[in-house]
């Protein structure tokens, strides 16, 4: 009836710029089993048995045609009208008369809906809302679509769009996902709307829709139905899909919740954005005027791909979460709920320019101002660095609040410069080093830095106060949020007790023939601690109940076995995790000198992030 494919790798059009505006390219939708690379992989994926993954609409529409009644929903950003045409086009070639019955004709008006989730999304023009507390329903009339029936005339009633799902028949439901960086490419090229909007946003109002709003009850929707899915299909492609069905989906997130795994990455430039990672990463795009971030691990940012045949298919990290996070978390699944705790990326300024002079929001302020659950404390890991770069961290002994927020007030008014160096400190960096910055913290990471931040997993929440008078990319000035700032900074933080509080100072907590444990402790308020283990050989580790995050962050490459998993090979600055199931895993160094891997982890001391 159909069959799975066995393609080698087939270029993506990377010329269809009217649905999505990025230089970056697609993620290939088949990939020849040769082309793993000796390198950093952009394409990490996951394999499964053959003939797990399918290729193309007219698959699927033939598996869809064998029912009577279809339910076809899926994630915020899927180009619905495409997906119809093509799946219309194999009915029409098979002479199945299929009714097709948009969901959006049930939403309420958009007035109506605006309305309802305005109080989510703060001031017009402001950067940050607050998570919403309504559901996907709300934004329907459910008295109208209990009343749809299918009709019996017809060979196939298809009841599509994202939300189809609240129709609650008894048919198979087939759920269409797309990436995080995909939405947000359609988004900016307007291809796309909000939920309930009749059209496309602003494209910084439209993402900030998206967080606060969309995301949240698409989300709690997707957990609701996840169950219930019979097909999960990966609709980042305008024209053509890759599926598999439930089952495999569940299988799949059950074997990696016990084996080691990466997420994608993405990569996004920035004012500020350096050069290190185009350099240094096999596989990116070299039109990119820099990169400034690597999403490495930022849970809500990031897909997994499986792979079967050539195939590959991602969704989003929310499925593992929803369905396996007990025996990824461990013993903290309890404390952290859905929510995946740590995140890992990159600040690339190699040959690029300073961060903003900024701080992070207190777990009280976060809590109650945007609705967050954990807030954003954070580490700089220094993976590489030119000589003479630095971190800017804590206040000098002679900060007086009121002048600083006087100067910096009319900087951003008037477009003067400011010292920094007369009120925040500049620390040198070197490789390895380990700089603290929990909430409340002024900071920055100065030009000619490769930083690894590992961090909880909030990542937008960035007042920054000082900019060095540049613009963003678009030829705008950025934002400066000198009120929220204030509103949280810890002036306490100067002087000697920068050096002494905020600078990991590194210790050897175990060691053997030839490895040892090195020990970098962060600051109290930090929920999770960090190793570095260095090894010549292989070196075996427990997970405790606990999930760990890592990174090669010197030698070539490593293999990873666990203890319920097949060996996967790592290669320099990877971001892998191992999660707490799989009890213990062996790291296996296979480059001629020492290797060094991050780990990072939840503190075994009860320490309540919330």
């Amino acid at each position: 009836m159909f069959e799975a494919s066995s393609h080698t790798r087939t270029k993506t059009d990377l010329l269809e710029t009217a649905y999505r505006s990025s230089s970056q390219p697609l993620l290939p939708q088949h990939i020849s089993m040769d082309e793993t690379g000796r390198g950093y992989q952009i394409y990490p994926y996951h394999s499964l048995e053959g003939g797990k993954i399918f290729s193309g609409y007219a698959s699927l529409a033939v598996w869809m045609a064998t029912h009577q009644q279809v339910v076809l929903d899926g994630y915020g950003g899927v180009l619905w009208k495409e997906v119809r045409h093509y799946l219309q086009e194999v009915f029409r070639e098979k002479e199945i008369e299929a009714n097709w019955i948009n969901i959006d004709g049930y939403l309420k008006p958009a007035a109506e809906i605006q309305a309802m989730v305005a109080p989510f999304l703060g001031v017009p023009n402001s950067l940050w809302g607050t998570r919403c507390t309504r559901r996907l329903d709300d934004l329907f009339s459910l008295d109208a679509i209990s009343e749809l029936k299918p009709e019996a005339h017809h060979d196939l009633t298809i009841v599509y769009g994202t939300g189809a799902a609240l129709v609650n028949w008894n048919a198979p439901l087939v759920y269409l996902d797309l990436p995080k960086n995909e939405i947000q490419y359609r988004m900016r090229a307007g291809s796309i709307q909000n939920l309930g909007c009749e059209e496309a946003l602003d494209p910084a109002e439209a993402y900030k829709r998206f967080y606060f709003v969309d995301w949240v009850l698409l989300n709690a929707h997707k957990k609701k139905i996840l169950d219930k899915i019979s097909v999960v299909a990966d609709a980042q492609w305008n024209k053509s899909i890759n599926w598999m069905f439930g089952e495999t989906l569940m299988s799949g997130l059950h074997a990696m919740s016990r084996s080691a795994f990466r997420v994608r990455p993405w990569f996004e430039p920035g004012a500020w954005g350096g050069q290190w990672m185009k350099e240094h990463l096999d596989g990116l795009g070299r039109k990119e005027v820099n990169y400034a971030w690597s999403f490495e691990m930022i849970v809500p940012e990031n897909g997994l791909v499986f792979e079967s045949n050539g195939c590959l298919l991602e969704v989003s990290f929310d499925f593992l979460m929803f369905a396996e996070g007990a025996s990824v978390l461990g013993k903290h699944a309890a404390l952290f709920g859905d929510e995946f705790p740590i995140r890992f990326d990159f600040l690339d300024t190699w040959d690029g320019g300073n961060l903003s002079i900024q701080c992070h929001p207190s777990l009280s302020y976060i809590q109650k101002e945007f609705g967050e659950h954990i807030t954003q404390d954070e580490t700089y890991y220094i993976l590489d660095c030119k000589e003479g770069a630095q971190v800017y961290l804590g206040f000098q002994e002679t900060v007086h609040p009121e002048e600083f927020r006087a100067v910096l007030e009319e900087s951003r008014d008037k477009g003067s410069e400011v010292e920094i160096g007369r009120w925040v400190q500049a620390h040198p960096a070197h490789k390895h080093d380990l700089f603290l910055i929990p909430n409340g913290t002024v900071h920055s990471a100065g030009a000619n830095n490769l930083v690894l931040e590992i961090s909880a997993t909030p990542y937008i929440f960035t007042f920054k106060m000082y900019d060095w008078l540049r613009l963003d990319l678009n030829g705008k000035p950025r934002a400066i949020n000198i009120e929220h700032a204030f509103n949280n900074l810890r002036f306490e933080r100067k002087g000697e007790r920068v050096g002494q509080e905020l600078i990991s100072r590194p210790t050897i907590a175990e060691e053997g023939a030839d490895w040892k444990l090195v020990y970098l402790p962060t600051h109290p308020e930090h929920f999770y601690d960090v190793h570095r283990l260095e090894f010549d050989g292989e070196v075996q580790v427990e997970t405790n109940g606990s999930c760990h995050v890592l990174m090669l962050v010197e030698g070539s490459s490593i293999q990873v076995k666990t203890a319920k998993g097949p060996f996967v090979r790592y290669h320099y600055a990877e971001t892998f995790s191992v999660p707490a199931a799989a009890d213990r895993y062996t790291l296996i160094n296979e480059g001629g000198s020492t290797a060094k891997v991050v780990k990072a982890f939840i503190k075994e001391q009860g320490l309540n992030p919330f």
